[in-house]
């Protein structure tokens, strides 16, 4: 099963090297639409989420991943500012990049700047496998301060929304790429 990540800008390496690992699964980089062809997950990095919209728009991507979703043919995880970019509704700035997919409601930066950066372990909820401990590194993340009645919630931290999932779109606001824990990565290959 091929899963692609999104290699406009971001921590794309460190997910690539995570789905490497994965058993069964086909690591690809998507640079452009033709790298789409037979793509069944794709991986929406960190990085900067003003940036990478403004790419996905020029280079024709918004609106060939966005037509896969609504077709049934790819899940998303938006990671960071992947989260920012699949989410309706973004607080604090304007919304003209973003795809509009999830049900959410996303405020950049909430954590603070670069300096505020942390690591922590959460409890992530993954389904029949139960609730477990997992390593989560937050550098500059958003926070999910709204999400529709029909998205389920995978993790919180300090009492806030950190992780939702709504069908094929997953969102997390920290880096599970940025350990070597690969739980998450294979419960999102297990979506597509």
């Amino acid at each position: 099963m091929k899963i692609g990540v999104l290699d406009i800008q971001g921590s794309v390496e460190e997910h690539f090297a995570s789905l490497q690992k994965l058993k069964g699964v086909e690591a690809v980089l998507v640079k452009k639409i033709a790298d789409l062809k037979d793509v069944r997950g794709l991986i929406i990095p960190g990085g900067e989420s003003t940036t990478i919209g403004k790419l996905l728009r020029r280079f024709g991507l918004a609106e060939e991943i966005g037509k896969r979703f609504a077709d049934g043919k790819l899940a998303i995880w938006g990671t960071c500012a992947g989260a920012i970019l699949i989410a309706r509704e973004i607080v604090g700035r304007e919304q003209a990049d973003s795809l509009k997919l999830m049900d959410i409601t996303v405020e950049r930066n909430a954590y603070g700047r670069q300096l505020d950066s942390f690591e922590t372990e959460l409890d992530f909820d993954f389904g029949s496998d139960g609730v477990q401990k997992i390593p989560a590194v937050f550098i500059r993340a958003p926070r999910i301060s709204k999400v529709a009645k029909k998205a389920e919630i995978l993790a919180k931290y300090d009492g806030e929304i950190v992780s939702v999932r709504d069908g094929k779109l997953l969102a997390t606001t920290f880096h599970p790429e940025m350990t070597d824990d690969l739980r998450v990565h294979q419960y999102f290959a297990n979506m597509c």
